[in-house]
C-alpha cells in the first residue's frame, strides 16, 4: 500500500492536469511558449506516474485495467476482470504445463 501523502499528491496532479488542459492546449497551438513555462510543473501530464487504483503502487501498471500487475493477477485468479482467462500450453509430450499469463478475449 501506497503512503496516503503519495495518493494525496496523485490526486492533486490529477486535478491540475484537468484544470489546466484547456489553457495547455490553446498556448500550445499559439506557441506562446512563456506563459505556458509560467503554469505549474505538475499540470503537464508528462510528469504524471500512474499507479494502480486499488493500493497506489506506482510500478508494473497496466494501462488497460488501471492496476499493478499484482492486483491484476490477483483480479484475474477471482474472475473479476471480464474477458481475462488463464492460458495453457500443451507441450508435444502431452505434459500440459501452466504459463505465468492471461488470455484477453
Amino acid at each position: 500500500m501506497a503512503k496516503k501523502s503519495k495518493m494525496a499528491r496523485y490526486q492533486r496532479q490529477l486535478e491540475l492536469i484537468e484544470r489546466y488542459a484547456d489553457l495547455r492546449k490553446s498556448l500550445k497551438e499559439k506557441g506562446d511558449y512563456q506563459a505556458l513555462r509560467k503554469l505549474p510543473r505538475d499540470s503537464n501530464p508528462n510528469r504524471l506516474k500512474y499507479r494502480d487504483r486499488t493500493d497506489g503502487r506506482p510500478h508494473a501498471y497496466m494501462r488497460k485495467f488501471g492496476v499493478s500487475r499484482i492486483t491484476f493477477r490477483e483480479l484475474a485468479h477471482l474472475g473479476q476482470l471480464p474477458g481475462v482467462k488463464k492460458s495453457k500450453l500443451v507441450t508435444s509430450s502431452n505434459k500440459a504445463s501452466i504459463l505465468p499469463c492471461f488470455l484477453l478475449y
